[in-house]
């Protein structure tokens, strides 16, 4: 697993010393004509609002508006930030923030385990405070890192627990587990999966990879698509302008946003370039975002001879990042490994010509000569091609866009995936038990089942995913 990146600041002392005050709630009225019944929902993140490291932060912070502007309440319990508030009502979420204890662990991948044995306790403090005041619904957990709490709010609370597994180890590392640490965040997500009443996947390609690697009946998931808020993709045409005269040169500009990792496959944008740069005169390339594999794409950069042509500016906030995607001749998503592909989404939304690896979710979003053109993941050649069509074309380029941006409006809405969500929450609540005082004591004489072993080989291969 690679490194989190982390941007934002610790608490304080005092921060870990306080705890929240804040216990009146707002009265959020039930939209007109809604026929579903209105839910508390208690959901753990360990990343939001200004704790965001990759998408999961955005996607909660999303789902969660949604989900209050569909007359829901929703609390959410996540990390703390130096600054932030440790509880505070935001846009009508209620967000509780766990400050770390005063022996902290560095976030790094070494110590990735200890830290997130250290956040499952604080985080679970917070949790409970949090549920003072009053009975919910359902625990809804995002991916591994918050699964030892999950497991006890749903344990103490007596609700059910439903679980949205945003991606999977061995699919970020290709159906490998080469180490100690990737096996036990292997058996962790095994184990979440397998102990919630519902599972969230984004894609059809996440709930084959979850069924496969974790025998989750296909019954028990439910595919939920992220979204997006295309209103905040469009940028104003004087932040355009400017990102143009930034960023590009005589010739086209290709753009790629995201975290610098693996299996985003930047290195495979940087191998086509030489050879696009032959073709279109004066092209320009900007690699948006940052991560633990920006030195070694620098480094490929120099030896690629492409330092007048590559600029990779880090992160882009505000209105600057929609901006150069509305500026790009071509958005590129090159991901080797991709469950759903939501910058894909922003780029449409944007209005970028997008050129995507066919894997994973991404394969699920565009049509080939529809709504973009696609490439084999992991060849230079083919992702050459793709963007080549667009840059030899910009009539074409510009319909395909269009048609994409139209998609997104059409099916990509949040209010949509809020619905879905509630349903996956209904059919969690309507087939749970309660949990008896007899099943904890045989937890607590016997423990919990153990997870089956981790095979040899390729887990992907083993299931049939490859």
């Amino acid at each position: 697993m690679t490194t989190p990146r982390v941007g934002e600041h610790l608490a304080s002392p005092s921060d870990r010393t306080c705890r929240p005050t804040l216990t009146s709630r707002p009265q959020i009225p039930q939209p007109a004509g809604s026929t579903s019944r209105p839910r508390r929902i208690l959901m753990l993140s360990w990343e939001y609002p200004p704790v965001l490291v990759g998408g999961l932060g955005r996607h909660v912070h999303a789902l969660s508006l949604a989900l209050v502007a569909a007359g829901h309440e929703v609390t959410v319990v996540t990390r703390h930030a130096e600054g932030a508030p440790l509880e505070e009502y935001a846009d009508g979420v209620r967000v509780v923030r766990a400050a770390e204890d005063p022996v902290t662990f560095p976030l790094a991948t070494g110590s990735l385990l200890a830290w997130t044995m250290a956040f499952n306790h604080t985080l679970t403090r917070a949790a409970l405070r949090a549920a003072e005041s009053g009975g919910y619904d359902v625990v809804h957990a995002h991916d591994w890192l918050v699964a030892h709490t999950a497991m006890t709010l749903r344990d103490h609370l007596d609700v059910p627990l439903v679980s949205t597994i945003h991606a999977t180890e061995a699919g970020r590392h290709q159906g490998w587990l080469p180490e100690e640490m990737n096996r036990t965040i292997h058996g962790v997500e095994h184990w979440l999966s397998n102990e919630s009443g519902r599972v969230i996947v984004c894609s059809g390609y996440m709930r084959d990879e979850v069924t496969g690697l974790f025998g989750v009946p296909a019954g028990r998931v439910d595919v939920v698509p992220n979204g997006v808020e295309p209103h905040r993709w469009k940028a104003p045409v004087a932040a355009v302008a400017a990102a143009r005269r930034r960023f590009a040169g005589d010739g086209p500009l290709v753009t790629f946003a995201g975290r610098l990792v693996y299996e985003k496959g930047v290195q495979h944008l940087l191998a086509s370039l030489p050879r696009l740069r032959d073709r279109h005169p004066g092209l320009r390339a900007v690699i948006v975002g940052d991560g633990p594999y920006r030195g070694e794409l620098e480094a490929e950069v120099h030896r690629l001879g492409l330092a007048g042509t590559v600029s990779l500016p880090g992160f882009l906030g505000g209105t600057d990042l929609p901006a150069v995607m509305a500026a790009s001749d071509c958005f590129a998503v090159p991901s080797i490994y991709e469950p759903f592909g939501m910058v894909a989404l922003e780029g449409a939304a944007a209005g970028a010509p997008l050129a995507v690896a066919a894997t994973g979710g991404l394969a699920e979003i565009v049509e080939p000569g529809v709504t973009g053109m696609t490439f084999r993941p992991q060849d230079p050649d083919g992702l050459s091609e793709a963007v080549h069509a667009l840059l030899s074309d910009t009539d074409r380029a510009r319909m395909l866009a269009r048609r994409a941006r139209v998609m997104v409006h059409e099916q990509y809405g949040w209010a949509a995936i809020a619905q879905r969500t509630v349903d996956s929450y209904a059919t969690a609540i309507a087939g749970s038990s309660s949990f008896t005082a007899a099943q904890a004591a045989q937890r607590m004489a016997h423990g919990r089942p153990a997870s089956p072993a981790v095979g040899e080989g390729n887990l992907l291969a083993a299931a049939g995913l490859r």
